[in-house]
């Protein structure tokens, strides 16, 4: 054999077990979290970043790198020791921490708390999902900005799943998607273990797996032992090739390979091996039992030359795109603009301003406008729906289906698929794109997971949420929210936005496309609701607070009406009939609680004075979360929803379930009583 090849064997393999050994020292440490798989997974993981995959150590978000998503979130090991031997601002120090407070190295992969990390995973599915987002991404940015001779965008995404990923419907729901599309970009590697933490996978999984995904149009391969460093060369270089189809690379791989005792078993799933288990493996791997965070001379060397192919591969692209500047500025302008968040300049002049209209129009219908006028400014602005778009009105109609024959379109169907769509979105917006997803209110449930997560990774992720309350109607208590707002609004850094009219949803939209670090809600209905008249009442800028007093009376009110989303026009039908019975009343407009929360205290007691301890809520949905505004819950009023809807139209529904102007009326006099009382 070649002296100088079989030197580069001995180094893969001290590196492969570095990582194993990393790996176990760092779990054994902490006395918490999943050894096995970082075992197992080393030699695919060293692989595939030392030798595929272009990334640069020093610069790890430059635009064309390729991507990586650890599915697999419990290996997070796997990943922090690879990255540090492969010279990421991942310190041995912070290995050492691992599962600690405020360490890198968190528990799961954390998306902006450790280099190299492009998502946060942990809930098995999530990371596949979101790959899938990616590489949609990949594919438009390819379209929308290469041009013959100059091609900036042109990477790959790779993924690594468990058997817990597959077994997840997310997983199942974004690989039929991927399949559909082609997206020939876009690799997972499956690692093919059989062992849960319950104990092996024939206690709930015995599925062909190659054969589901070669059903959903995928390109499947097989290699039968992730030891053997040659074909899994030979396995990865093939599917990289294959642009047609999103490839599944099954590995077979040994859970806590190694281990004399627990290799093959969930004890090493999810718990540390023991120490004498450690010393017994590391003698097993011809490693010194008594070392511990020993990493050999020859593996810390590996740093210098990955700094230094990493820098090469993206000081070419920062040739290639500073040619591509001097030809097409405009484009360069708006991919810089894309990768700081940044928006067109004036873009907000399209933002219209909708005369006052007894009639009114449908909250979802005046977004559709909205929507397609920023989608006229904004060319990085797109997404979807889960085969609602017709219902949710989210299409912009100046542009294609986003399809395997027009990768340049800009309208996404993700089918009936509301969980992958909220990681797909994920995935596109952690790519820079700024994408929407919409679905009827009630099903945001399917899709929670990844709303959450889209938080989590503080993502400006635009959820449109449509039929919003019992106001759906006929379709009945399957298709009424009652509990949502009252959910979405728990989600820590989400804003729920329920505008009241489409002045308020023209005003919330500037507020919407400016967010850079946090998602939003937004909450439509399906009914038509009035214009109101900004002549006679305040401006719809006041929505950008949060909360604003939309209408007043002279001197301190008696009673202060605050109601949401549709629920605002019988605040002020209430407001006009109190008044005329010489009653001081006051209606807050209340869109957003959480950005109401972020104003200064002045602010808030401006609209809502403790003096005035008459206070109504109105809002068609649970009445949870609404006392912290209510002041002294004894002088107040909550009407709201404590069961489920009905089938029937929605002015009967809004009759029976008291959302009318008579009822307010009275109870805005009873708390009025209690609290002169």
């Amino acid at each position: 054999m070649d002296k100088k090849l079989k030197e580069k064997e001995t180094l893969d393999q001290l590196c492969i077990g570095t990582i194993r050994t990393l790996s176990m020292d760092a779990v054994q440490k902490a006395n918490s979290g999943h050894p096995g798989t970082p075992m197992a997974l080393a030699p695919v993981a060293f692989v595939l970043w030392d030798k595929f995959m272009r990334h640069n150590p020093r610069n790890p978000d430059w635009p064309n790198r390729d991507r990586f998503v650890l599915s697999v979130g419990h290996a997070s090991m796997l990943l922090y020791s690879t990255l540090h031997i492969l010279g990421y601002d991942i310190s041995l120090d912070d290995i050492k921490r691992f599962r600690q407070l405020h360490s890198k190295c968190a528990g799961h992969p954390e998306y902006g708390l450790a280099p190299g990390v492009e998502a946060t995973t942990g809930p098995l599915g999530q990371g596949v999902a979101n790959s899938v987002g990616m590489a949609i991404a990949e594919r438009w940015l390819e379209n929308y900005f290469n041009r013959s001779g100059h091609e900036i965008i042109n990477y790959n995404i790779f993924a690594i799943a468990s058997d817990g990923c597959m077994m997840e419907g997310i997983s199942g729901e974004a690989a039929s998607l991927a399949g559909h599309l082609g997206l020939g970009n876009l690799v997972w590697i499956y690692d093919n273990n059989h062992i849960t933490i319950e104990g092996n996978t024939t206690l709930a999984f015995s599925e062909d797996v190659a054969a589901r995904f070669k059903a959903y149009n995928w390109n499947v391969q097989h290699v039968d032992d992730a030891n053997d460093l040659e074909m899994l060369e030979r396995m990865l270089q093939a599917v990289i090739k294959e642009t047609e189809r999103p490839s599944l690379v099954i590995v077979d791989s040994h859970i806590a390979y190694g281990s004399p005792n627990k290799q093959d078993t969930a004890d090493a799933h999810g718990a540390p091996l023991g120490e004498d288990e450690v010393k017994a493996t590391k003698e097993n791997y011809g490693w010194d039992p008594d070392k511990t965070f020993y990493i050999p001379d020859e593996v810390m060397e590996l740093k210098e030359p990955s700094n230094a192919k990493g820098a090469k591969l993206e000081e070419e692209w920062n040739e290639k795109l500073k040619a591509y500047t001097a030809v097409y500025p405009d484009l360069a302008k708006q991919f810089n603009m894309m990768q700081n968040r940044e928006l067109p300049e004036n873009w907000d002049d399209c933002l219209p301003d909708f005369p006052s209209d007894v009639k009114g129009i449908a909250s979802r219908a005046a977004n559709n406008k909205i929507l397609n006028l920023i989608a006229s400014k904004v060319p990085w602005f797109m997404g979807g729906s889960a085969d609602l778009g017709p219902s949710t009105k989210t299409y912009i109609k100046e542009t294609a289906s986003f399809s395997r024959e027009n990768y340049s379109g800009r309208n996404f169907h993700f089918g009936i698929r509301e969980h992958a769509m909220g990681g797909i979105i994920n995935g596109m917006s952690l790519s820079k794109i700024r994408p929407y997803g919409a679905t009827f209110l009630v099903f945001s449930d399917y899709a929670r997971p990844a709303i959450r997560l889209s938080s989590l990774m503080k993502q400006p992720v635009i959820y449109i949420f449509t039929h919003d309350s019992i106001g759906v109607g006929e379709d009945g208590p399957t298709h009424q929210p009652v509990e949502h707002l009252a959910s979405l609004r728990a989600i820590p850094g989400l804003d729920v936005i329920r505008p009241s009219d489409a002045n308020e949803l023209s005003v919330m939209w500037k507020y919407i496309m400016e967010l850079k670090d946090r998602p939003v809600a937004l909450i439509l209905t399906r009914q038509s609701i009035p214009t109101v008249d900004r002549s006679i009442y305040a401006s719809a800028d006041g929505a950008l607070k949060g909360a604003y007093i939309l209408a007043d009376s002279n001197g301190t009110p008696d009673v202060i009406l605050i109601g949401t989303g549709s629920e605002v026009q019988i605040c002020l039908n209430a407001y006009e009939q109190l008044t005329n019975e010489g009653i001081k009343a006051r209606v807050v407009s209340m869109p957003c609680c959480s950005l109401y929360q972020c104003q200064d205290k002045a602010y808030q007691e401006k609209v809502l004075p403790s003096s005035v301890p008459a206070r109504i809520i109105i809002e068609a949905g649970s009445t949870y979360g609404w006392h912290g505004y209510t002041g002294r819950h004894d002088n107040c009023g909550i009407l709201g929803i404590k069961s489920f809807g009905a089938s029937a139209p929605a002015k009967d529904l809004f009759k029976e379930y008291g959302f009318t102007m008579e009822r307010v009326v009275q109870v805005a006099k009873n708390v009025i009583k209690k609290s002169k009382g």
